[in-house]
């Protein structure tokens, strides 16, 4: 029991510390930690862990049901008609626009890769901790031409500016799923809409497990990720996740098909 609960408060440290990122692998490392303790007392602590994960939610209310091997395969499925439905969406030498790191969508990109699509990803470095560089290395590894910018160079990576090919598609992942929009790491709106405006279309790509019909809060991380030392007078502000509106996205794409969001949201009631 004591090293049982050894690891499950390694597991809590993890997800808290982010050193666990990322919705899919968030809930995976929770869902396993609460195998280790099953309790309700476990249950509220590791949904208290991080705000914005309504999927973790949603795998352990299936925590006395099913095995953390069911859970994999579930997934795994669920990823597999994921990397069908994006295969169809990119042609040949397509600009793949990407913001942070999701597992879901670099996934799908070394899918399309192995199956010989010819295609370049622009991505961002996602401040403040930089999680475009996993997405970038990961890539990179499989092989994929990758091009990493500034978070604030999006109107350049998206467009036709300074030397770069304007983007076909953006593929974005998501934390939650709610009926008034996608949650997504801090920018995603931002980029979606100028994406948008410039006619590229924007998909979201996620298992539906996300979607929450609850109202999910907004994860405000700590200030010292992006300024050390004393800040007297100055109001810092660092949330985590941002709100992509519905108008800005093209359609989901998850393991039912790729839906319009509001044939998704039907088809999740």
């Amino acid at each position: 029991m004591v090293n049982k609960k050894s690891q499950f408060n390694k597991i809590c440290r993890d997800i808290k510390e982010i050193k666990i990122q990322g919705a899919n692998n968030v809930a995976k490392a929770g869902f396993r930690a609460y195998k280790l303790i099953p309790t309700a007392v476990s249950k509220r602590k590791l949904i208290s862990l991080r705000a914005t994960e309504p999927m973790l939610v949603n795998i352990l209310k299936q925590g006395n049901k099913i095995t953390y091997n069911e859970l994999l395969n579930r997934l795994t499925e669920s990823q597999n008609k994921i990397n069908k439905e994006v295969f169809k969406l990119i042609k040949k030498n397509s600009v793949v626009f990407t913001h942070c790191h999701s597992s879901s969508v670099i996934k799908a990109l070394i899918y399309c890769k192995k199956k010989g699509k010819s295609f370049e990803v622009y991505n961002t470095e996602t401040r403040p901790l930089f999680q475009g560089r996993k997405t970038a290395r990961e890539l990179k590894k499989a092989k994929v031409k990758v091009t990493m910018f500034v978070d604030s160079a999006a109107s350049i990576a998206l467009t036709k500016e300074q030397g770069t090919r304007k983007a076909n598609l953006m593929l974005i992942g998501a934390d939650a799923i709610t009926q008034k929009g996608v949650i997504n790491k801090i920018g995603s709106n931002m980029f979606a809409q100028i994406a948008r405006e410039n006619k590229i279309k924007v998909y979201v790509v996620v298992d539906s497990l996300k979607y929450s019909n609850k109202n999910i809060k907004i994860e405000q991380r700590d200030i010292d990720e992006i300024w050390e030392g004393k800040t007297k007078g100055i109001i810092l502000k660092n949330p985590a996740f941002e709100l992509i509106y519905k108008k800005n996205i093209t359609a989901i794409i998850s393991e039912l098909g790729k839906l319009s969001y509001e044939r998704f949201l039907e088809r999740m009631k």
